[in-house]
């Protein structure tokens, strides 16, 4: 597939915000879960070092990221607090064991209460950051989705089976329901009806890596 034409995406203007610093949902001796502020960085970018790593290892030295979650998307995030832990947890995202769920409100609503998307995706490399469906050369990538609430925009419940990056903002666009407020993938109504992506992880599930009980956190809302 050829690439887009070169897009000019918005600059990246990096204003993380410290009002909340960075919310601690759950923690025990093999994990922490904090609630990523939206606008926050999971780990350090070229000249940014203000992320989620830094400031939860200024509470936890020994804290450790397991997965990331972009930008603009807030919600829980789970980390390692030790080297071990980290293998085991990483281990279980290349497994799919981990299950995460995302809500999103996006333009529009699907003519179907729930469904599949399977569309696979790969860097639109002369617009990075954005991600595009490349069904030559893009990676698998499948997301669950169920509808909650209709209307001019509606509320969807998001399972995400894979980890590609910005997957749910792209895979949504694609079947055309962008999420709202999304400064990359949405253009138009569906990027004026809200201030800042309308996209949050609300539930993440793990094997813990000490017993190997199932362990799960809920973020109480947006």
């Amino acid at each position: 597939m050829t690439p887009s034409p070169a897009l000019k995406p918005p600059p990246l203007v990096y204003r993380p915000p410290h009002a909340p610093y960075l919310p601690i949902a759950y923690v025990d001796d093999h994990v922490i879960v904090v609630d990523k502020p939206q606008g926050l960085l999971s780990v350090p970018g070229k000249g940014l070092p203000d992320c989620v790593e830094a400031r939860a290892q200024a509470i936890f030295p020994e804290a450790l990221i397991t997965h990331r979650i972009d930008m603009d998307t807030g919600g829980l995030l789970l980390m390692a607090r030790s080297k071990r832990a980290q293998r085991i947890l990483s281990g279980q995202f290349e497994k799919r064991i981990i299950e995460k769920t995302y809500l999103a409100e996006v333009w529009a609503a699907p003519e179907d209460d729930e469904g599949q998307i399977t569309l696979p995706l790969r860097a639109d490399w002369p617009n990075r950051p954005r991600q595009m469906v490349c069904h030559e050369a893009g990676k698998a990538a499948e997301t669950r989705w169920t509808v909650l609430r209709r209307g001019t925009t509606s509320l969807l419940r998001l399972h995400p089976r894979t980890g590609r990056s910005h997957q749910l903002r792209v895979h949504m666009a694609a079947i055309g329901h962008p999420i709202i407020g999304d400064p990359i993938y949405a253009d138009g109504a569906a990027r004026a009806a809200a201030p800042q992506l309308q996209l949050f992880a609300t539930e993440i599930g793990w094997r813990c890596p000490g017993d190997g009980a199932w362990r799960a956190v809920a973020r109480s809302g947006p």
